[in-house]
């Protein structure tokens, strides 16, 4: 199957990671920043023999395009795993924190013990039991951690779409939990519900202090 030019330029930088390491897995997360919702980790092991084209940064992808390449990778990877963590985690332990821990038991709960793991972003979780290597902008350089960032941005947004049929006076399906203006218009306007994350509206000032 052939890739486009920019996923075969990722998919060159794994075979280079390949050759030196074997099995190797990518990890990215979705959703730090939010007010509301989990953050969401995807651990990823691609099968060289079968890629999957259009494989980029899931930020440079439409929507559509990002559905769509879930589905071909879910259906190809050799092996994936995504994590959600939940709001009371980030709040208890905070977002870096609950999101290395995600990253963690994505590794972990992969059926393919990989000999590196690939982590978008400047720092690897501690205590794995496999070598892990962090790269800036990793979502750009690598198809591994490119399809985990698919993988972990499609299911945050398939959940926050679900919580918006739950609640669709916070009109979570347009901005995501982010907080925009509009959605602070709405917090102002309808309160604030078990999903959102204390500790980020404690800094906006939008959490009772009772």
């Amino acid at each position: 199957m052939q890739t486009n030019d920019r996923s075969a330029a990722l998919y060159q930088y794994d075979a280079q990671i390949r050759a030196e390491y074997g099995c190797f897995a990518g990890v990215d997360e979705a959703g730090r920043g939010p007010l509301c919702g989990p953050v969401c980790v995807a651990a990823c092991i691609l099968d060289p023999e079968n890629p999957v084209p259009g494989v980029n940064d899931s930020k440079k992808l439409s929507e559509k395009k990002r559905e769509a390449l879930f589905d071909a990778i879910c259906e190809q990877a050799l092996c994936y795993q995504i994590v959600f963590v939940g709001p009371e985690i980030i709040d208890r332990d905070n977002i870096l924190q609950a999101t290395m821990s995600g990253m963690r038991q994505a590794v972990e709960g992969l059926e393919i013990v990989p000999n590196l793991v690939l982590v978008d972003g400047n720092r690897c979780p501690e205590g794995l039991a496999v070598p892990c290597r962090s790269v800036v902008k990793g979502d750009a350089a690598s198809a591994s951690i490119s399809a985990a960032s698919i993988l972990a941005k499609v299911s945050r947004d398939r959940y926050m779409r679900e919580l918006d049929r739950q609640y669709p006076q916070y009109q979570l399906a347009k901005h995501k939990g982010y907080g925009t203006k509009l959605h602070y218009e709405l917090i102002e306007q309808y309160g604030i519900q078990s999903f959102y994350r204390r500790s980020f509206l404690k800094k906006q000032g939008y959490w009772p202090g009772k």
